[in-house]
């Protein structure tokens, strides 16, 4: 196997989260309009959010306009959000909350990075390799790197409303691999999601590696050729063993 040039990594669950959770949130903002606060409503949120989440379309766009790429993103997102509030009960006022909580998502303090992600990022950098994301996150995705001290790291930042295409599809892979002048053998993609970053990556011929924060791998594996790691500090380690 020829010697791993780039790094590809996905962006939120993989560098960095949300803190506490995306239903906390949504329910923090929401309190004002007049949604009580209890356990059974947050827990409603989560497993709202991640339903919507998983029925939605890809984040893909006919636009190449940037204002009309952010006006579409927000309109994918209103839709995403009232899909929640329907599932857990709507209330009045819902566009001016949507847009206070989309405007929060877009603020680095509302976001961590994982302990291990600044140290592993700058090993990689040491050991010459050349780094990008490829996400389906928006456009907001910039000024969250430059807030969480990201950007300088990365060489490319690929994006679905960007590229005209979203993970898992090999379009997007291939659209990050040409901003390095990379072969898919020589490039590798990490990420927390098997289907979008694992399978994903392997269509486009990429290397993928799961990154299994929740130790799912040790219980109930995946698959026995899904390369699994707990965290990102294993990272520069593994390199050399591919």
């Amino acid at each position: 196997m020829p010697r791993i040039k780039v790094v590809f990594f996905d962006a939120a669950g993989t560098l960095f989260h949300v803190k506490g959770s995306v239903g906390e949130t949504y329910l923090r903002h929401a309190e004002k309009y007049g949604v009580k606060r209890t356990g059974a409503m947050l827990e409603s949120l989560n497993a709202a959010f991640q339903r919507a989440f998983e029925d939605a379309p890809p984040p893909v766009f006919a636009v190449r306009d940037a204002a009309e790429i952010k006006r579409c993103e927000r309109l994918w997102w209103f839709d995403l959000v009232h899909n929640v509030f329907y599932r857990v009960g709507m209330f009045e006022g819902f566009d001016e909350y949507f847009d206070e909580v989309f405007e929060a998502f877009s603020r680095p303090e509302l976001w961590a990075l994982y302990p291990e992600t600044l140290g592993t990022l700058q090993t990689l950098k040491r050991q010459g390799i050349e780094l990008g994301i490829v996400s389906n996150f928006d456009t907001r995705l910039f000024g969250l790197l430059r807030g969480l001290g990201l950007a300088e790291l990365f060489d490319t930042v690929t994006i679905s409303s960007l590229a005209q295409s979203a993970k898992p599809a090999p379009k997007i892979f291939q659209h990050a691999l040409e901003e390095h002048a990379a072969d898919p053998e020589e490039s590798l993609h990490v990420g927390d999601s098997i289907r979008e970053d694992v399978e994903g990556a392997r269509a486009a011929g990429l290397t993928g590696i799961w990154v299994d924060r929740d130790g799912q791998s040790s219980s109930k594996p995946a698959s026995p050729t899904i390369r699994s790691i707990p965290s990102l500090e294993p990272l520069p380690s593994l390199l050399t063993s591919l």
